[in-house]
């Protein structure tokens, strides 16, 4: 262990601790730790706004030791410090709940003096807060073109974090330096870096701890982030799973004991809303929430609207939410619920259909769902349709769906699924198989929100539909075409056309030579 990781004893040093604590109190810097690291090894997550809306009672019950949280990020390109929407509450709410804290800053700095300003902006976050494992420098992204920091040399790059992590120190925090295994090992100065900090590795290995026992990375290193596909209770999307080789006796007490404004999570983390305007009634009853889902164990019914109630619209979702304005309150409600010149179409979808009056029966067998859309919130199964089993096929789009009525209820299944009933299904050529959509034609950079599967048919229903990559944020396709009314995208990867759903999209800047 290096001359930063060890805490020094109460007893031993006495009057100086005292004189610690003046000084740094008239010097603005954080004074001595107060507990102790031990050797123990620990288990935690690091979590973001990418975890949306964190259950941490539930949390908490899990028996993980510790939440390393997301302070906030500088950005990719015009290197704007921004902080990330659920930072404060996920503090509050773990401090809240006994789990012991540290944190993280996504930083894009090009030089020591923005490194600084980024460790001060983090600092005046967390002295309100009790921190007690490591505030950590995470760099990445600097290989993209379109970085501000992709001329950078590794000298520099390390320069840079040096900076922030030294600075972090200075105000009372232990810093610990972030990257993942292949990047560690050729893009930084790491004899430098570990000199003097904590050394965090992220590496998934295909059995992930504790089946596979350390990381094989060979540089020095005290936290190992070994997945970001664990599941844990209280958090509806996957998140990284971590193991520290140290612990600490106690919880720090934080560094500013003024009280805090009470802080409110990001329910629309994971949906985003465009703004709107107008105004809305229910069809006949809708359930008013907190946030815009039914299913997190957070959500509550906070009012209801009826027919006739009219609430103000104030932002659309195409995950199939409205955020509305309602007895002086902000609540959500189901869009296809809702009703209005202002509102969604009934069913939430823009699927135009043309009337037909035939019978139909599945090739094999089709799921038939409560809307046009495999991908909408509300597009639940409601029932399957076999081959010989005879449905009343009430209307066609140009899209791919067919709306259906069957066992006394509207429904709606993929049409290419579907023959008229009596008839032997048609052979269908190669160049004919899946869904036929059709795309408007577009031309723009885009990039994943968190994650998305690229697949060779704009479908996850299709058997012949296949998972052939997947982007994650920061990573840049053209997108050459778009269906608005069933959510596909078109886009062009390694020189393929391949399609995803367009509402794990957001568009990007287009990438530079």
């Amino acid at each position: 262990m290096n001359r930063k990781m060890n805490c020094v004893p109460w007893k031993r040093w006495g009057i100086w601790l005292i004189l610690g604590a003046v000084l740094a109190s008239l010097c603005g810097c954080g004074g001595r730790r107060v507990t102790n690291e031990t050797e123990e090894t620990t288990i935690g997550i690091d979590v973001a706004k990418y975890q949306g809306t964190i259950d941490w009672n539930a949390l908490a019950q899990s028996g993980i030791d510790f939440a390393i949280v997301r302070l906030g990020n500088r950005t990719l390109v015009n290197g704007e410090i921004r902080e990330d929407g659920n930072a404060r509450y996920n503090l509050q709410e773990g401090e809240r709940c006994g789990i012991a804290l540290g944190a993280y800053f996504f930083s894009t700095a090009v030089t020591t003096a923005e490194a600084e300003e980024e460790a001060r902006w983090c600092g005046e976050i967390l002295k309100q807060y009790s921190i007690t494992y490591p505030v950590a420098y995470d760099c990445e992204g600097f290989r993209d073109p379109d970085s501000r920091q992709y001329s950078m040399s590794a000298e520099e790059r390390t320069d840079v974090a040096l900076a922030f992590l030294e600075t972090i120190e200075d105000l009372g925090y232990e810093g610990m330096f972030y990257g993942a295994k292949n990047e560690l090992e050729r893009f930084w100065d790491m004899e430098r870096i570990q000199k003097d900090y904590k050394v965090w590795v992220a590496q998934y290995p295909a059995a992930p701890y504790p089946e596979t026992a350390r990381s094989d990375y060979q540089g020095e290193h005290h936290m190992w982030q070994y997945t970001d596909q664990g599941e844990m209770p209280g958090i509806t999307q996957n998140v990284d799973l971590n193991v520290a080789y140290f612990g600490y006796d106690g919880i720090e007490p934080a560094q500013d004991d003024t009280p805090r404004e009470e802080a409110k999570p990001d329910v629309e983390a994971l949906v985003p809303f465009a703004p709107a305007s107008g105004e809305v009634t229910a069809k006949e009853t809708v359930n008013l929430r907190n946030m815009p889902s039914s299913e997190h164990s957070l959500s509550q019914v906070v009012g209801q609207l009826n027919n006739g109630d009219v609430a103000k619209l104030i932002g659309v979702s195409d995950r199939g939410w409205s955020k509305l304005e309602y007895n002086g309150m902000v609540c959500y409600a189901v869009s296809s619920y809702l009703t209005g010149e202002d509102a969604l179409d009934p069913d939430g979808i823009k699927t135009q259909f043309t009337a037909v009056d035939e019978q139909v029966t599945a090739k094999e067998v089709v799921n038939l769902r409560a809307l046009p859309s495999v991908e909408h919130e509300d597009a639940e199964v409601v029932g399957q349709l076999r081959n010989g089993e005879v449905a009343h096929r009430v209307g066609v789009s140009d899209n791919g769906w067919s709306k259906l009525e069957h066992n006394g209820m509207t429904c709606y299944a993929v049409s290419s699924y579907l023959t008229l009933a009596g008839e032997e299904p048609a052979e269908t050529l190669p160049e004919q198989t899946g869904i036929q959509t059709q795309f408007e034609t577009v031309d723009q950079w885009v990039t994943a929100k968190i994650e998305v599967n690229l697949r060779s048919l704009p479908s996850v229903e299709d058997p012949d539909c296949q998972i052939v990559a997947s982007i994650k944020n920061g990573e840049v396709v053209r997108r050459t075409g778009i269906n608005r009314d069933v959510g596909w995208s078109r886009v062009t990867y390694n020189g393929q056309t391949l399609y995803c759903v367009s509402s794990y999209l957001e568009e990007a800047e287009e990438p530079t030579e």
